[in-house]
C-alpha cells in the first residue's frame, strides 16, 4: 500500500482548443515546485502511519492487526474520491476546489495531534483519507499548469507521475528522527507543518480556472455513493484480509459481497442512464480493458519494492530504517532520474519502447533479489532497487498518457470513467499487490518450514552437533542437561523460522520477476500483432496500385 498513488485528477480543458495564455517562464519552477510540495504533503499523509504500524502501535494501546485498521480506515474513502472530484472542481471551480481542500487537510492534520488511543486514531485516518485525495489532484493540476498545451500529455504527465513516487522512500528516510521526536504525534507534526505550507500557493500561484459547468445531477450522487461502499469495502478487505486470513472470518466474504452488489448496482443504473456518471460500455471497450490490464500489472510488480522489501528486513532481517537510509536514498535518487529520462523519451514520441525497458529494468532487478539469504544486507540489494526504481517511475507515464488521450478523444465527461480505472488499479491495484505477496510470503514460509523441519532429527549427527553448540552458550547457567538440550532446540527451531521466512521472500520477488516477465512477452506479442494490422491494413491499395 505504501509509496502507492493517491487520486489524481487533470485539467478537463487541457486539449481543448482555446488554450490559457502560458504561463511565463520565470513561474515554470515555482509550479513544478508547487506540484512536488502537494505530491509529498498527501504522500506522506499516506505513508506515514502505514510504515510505521510496529513502532506506534504501543503509543495508541493496539495490537498489530488492531494496527492495521489505521490503513484500512484512510484507504475506504480514499480510493473512490477521485470518482466525484472531477465532476465537483468542473462544476464549483478550481479555486473554491482547492481552498475548500486545502483547508479540510489542514484540519485533518491537526486532529492527528489529539490522537490518544486505537478508535480515536481510525475515526482521524478516516477524516485523513477524505482530505488527503484532493491533494494530488491538485498536485497534478499544478505540474500541467507549467507547460503548454503540447507538452501537458507527455513532459507534464511523466513528472506528476514521478512525483507520486517520492513520498515513500522519503517516508523511510524522515521516521526515524520524527519517532525520536515524538512518536506518532511527531509524525504527524510533519504532516501538519507541510500542510501549513502548501496552504499559500493557492493564494499566491493561482491555477487557471476552467469555465464552470453544471455537470453534477441526483444520480450521479447515487452512483458515486454506490461505488464509494464497493470500493471502500473492498479496500477493507485487502487491507485486512492476510492478518484475519481470507476464509476465518465471515465479515471479510460479507464485505466482498457488498463490494460486488453495489458496483453491479452502479453499472446496471448507470447503463439506464442518458448521462452516465460512468460510461461501462466505453468501460469495458478492448482499449480500456488493455490499459486496464497494463496498470494492474505494474501495482503487482512494483509492490515488489513497496511492500516486500520493507517487510523483508524488518520482519526477516531484524533491520530498522536508519539502518537502510542508503537504500532508501538510492530508491529516491534513481525514481527521480528514470522519470526525468522518461520525460526525455516521451517528448520523442516513444510509448512502448520506454514500457519494454521498464519491464526487462524490474524483471532483471525481481530476478537479482530473489537470491536474498539470511546474511543479505541493504548493500547488496543498492543494483537491484536502483533498477526497479528506474523501471517504475519509467512505465507508468506512457500508460497515463494514453488514457488521458482516448479519455479526451471521446470528450471531458468520460475523464470519469477513466479515473475509475485509474483508482481501482492504483489504490485498490496497489492494495490487491500488498494483500497477494504478503499472503504468497505466509504460505510459502509454511512449506518452507515443513520441508526443513522434516530434516531436523536429533538422529542425524549433524542436527545434534548443531544443537550442541547453540546451547553451549547456557551451560554455565543451565545444569540440568534436558533443559538444556530444550535450549538448544528452541534456537535451532528459530534459525529454521527464519530460514523459511527468507526462503518464502525470494519466492515472493521471484513470482514479481516472472510477472515482468510474462508482462514483456504480452507487450512484445501486442507490438508485433499491431505491427503486422499496420502493414496488412496498406498492403491492399498498393497491389491495386501494381496491377492497374
Amino acid at each position: 500500500m505504501s509509496g502507492e498513488p493517491g487520486p489524481v485528477n487533470v485539467e478537463a480543458n487541457a486539449a481543448a482548443p482555446a488554450a490559457p495564455p502560458p504561463v511565463p517562464r520565470w513561474k515554470v519552477p515555482l509550479y513544478i515546485g508547487a506540484s512536488v510540495m502537494f505530491f509529498l504533503t498527501q504522500g506522506l499523509g499516506l505513508n506515514l502511519a502505514f510504515a510505521n504500524l510496529t513502532q506506534i502501535q504501543g503509543t495508541i494501546a493496539a495490537t498489530t492487526t488492531e494496527a492495521a485498521w489505521l490503513s484500512a480506515a484512510y484507504m475506504a474513502p480514499n480510493v473512490s474520491l477521485a470518482i466525484a472530484l472531477v465532476k465537483i472542481r468542473l462544476q464549483y471551480g478550481v479555486r473554491n476546489f482547492a481552498e475548500v481542500s486545502i483547508l479540510g487537510f489542514v484540519v485533518a492534520s491537526l486532529l492527528n495531534l489529539f490522537v490518544s488511543d486505537l478508535h480515536s486514531a481510525i475515526v482521524v485516518r478516516f477524516l485523513s483519507g477524505i482530505a488527503g485525495a484532493p491533494l494530488s489532484t491538485l498536485g497534478f493540476l499544478y505540474m500541467l499548469e507549467a507547460f503548454e498545451p503540447a507538452k501537458k500529455l507527455t513532459i507534464g504527465v511523466s513528472l506528476a507521475m514521478m512525483n507520486t513516487l517520492l513520498a515513500a522512500p522519503i517516508t523511510r528516510l524522515v521516521s526515524p528522527s520524527l519517532l525520536d521526536y515524538g512518536e506518532w504525534r511527531g509524525l504527524y507534526t510533519l504532516e501538519m507543518a507541510l500542510a501549513l505550507l502548501v496552504m499559500p500557493i493557492i493564494y499566491l500561484l493561482p491555477l487557471t480556472p476552467p469555465p464552470r459547468v453544471k455537470v453534477i445531477v441526483f444520480g450521479d450522487i447515487i452512483v458515486y455513493l454506490l461505488v464509494a461502499i464497493g470500493f471502500g469495502s473492498l479496500a477493507i478487505v485487502f487491507s485486512v484480509g492476510r492478518l484475519y486470513w481470507w476464509l476465518e472470518v465471515p465479515w471479510l466474504g460479507v464485505l466482498l459481497a457488498v463490494s460486488i452488489a453495489t458496483v453491479t448496482l452502479a453499472a446496471v443504473i448507470d447503463l439506464r442512464r442518458a448521462t452516465p456518471l460512468i460510461d461501462v460500455r466505453w468501460l469495458l471497450s478492448p482499449e480500456i480493458l488493455h490499459l486496464t490490464a497494463i496498470l494492474l500489472i505494474f501495482r503487482m510488480i512494483a509492490a515488489e519494492q513497496t511492500s516486500v522489501i520493507m517487510t523483508f528486513y524488518q520482519n526477516a532481517v531484524g533491520l530498522l530504517y536508519d539502518q537502510l537510509a542508503m537504500l532508501y536514498w538510492i530508491i529516491l535518487a534513481f525514481s527521480v532520474i528514470g522519470g526525468l529520462v522518461c520525460t526525455v523519451l516521451m517528448s520523442y514520441g516513444l510509448s512502448w519502447q520506454i514500457q519494454f525497458i521498464a519491464l526487462v529494468m524490474m524483471a532483471i532487478g525481481s530476478f537479482m533479489d530473489a537470491q536474498v539469504t539470511t546474511l543479505t544486507r541493504p548493500e547488496q540489494m543498492y543494483l537491484s532497487q536502483a533498477l526497479v526504481a528506474a523501471g517504475a517511475a519509467l512505465f507508468l507515464p506512457p500508460s497515463m498518457s494514453a488514457g488521458f488521450k482516448a479519455a479526451f478523444a471521446k470528450g471531458a465527461p468520460y475523464l470519469v470513467t477513466f479515473f475509475v480505472v485509474f483508482t481501482f488499479t492504483q489504490s485498490i491495484g496497489g492494495l490487491i499487490g500488498s494483500a497477494f505477496y504478503g499472503t504468497l510470503i505466509i504460505i510459502r514460509e509454511k512449506f518452507h518450514s515443513a520441508v526443513l523441519t522434516e530434516r531436523v532429527l536429533l538422529m542425524y549427527p549433524h542436527v545434534a552437533e548443531r544443537v550442541s553448540q547453540l546451547s553451549a552458550s547456557y551451560g554455565k547457567v543451565i545444569g540440568d542437561s534436558a533443559l538444556l538440550k530444550g535450549e538448544g532446540l528452541a534456537l535451532l527451531a528459530a534459525q529454521v523460522t527464519r530460514e523459511a521466512n527468507t526462503l518464502a521472500y525470494g519466492d515472493a520477488f521471484f513470482v514479481a520477476g516472472v510477472i515482468a516477465v510474462v508482462s514483456l512477452v504480452a507487450l512484445s506479442l501486442h507490438v508485433f500483432y499491431r505491427f503486422i494490422k499496420a502493414r496488412l491494413a496498406v498492403l491492399p491499395p498498393q497491389t491495386m496500385a501494381s496491377n492497374p
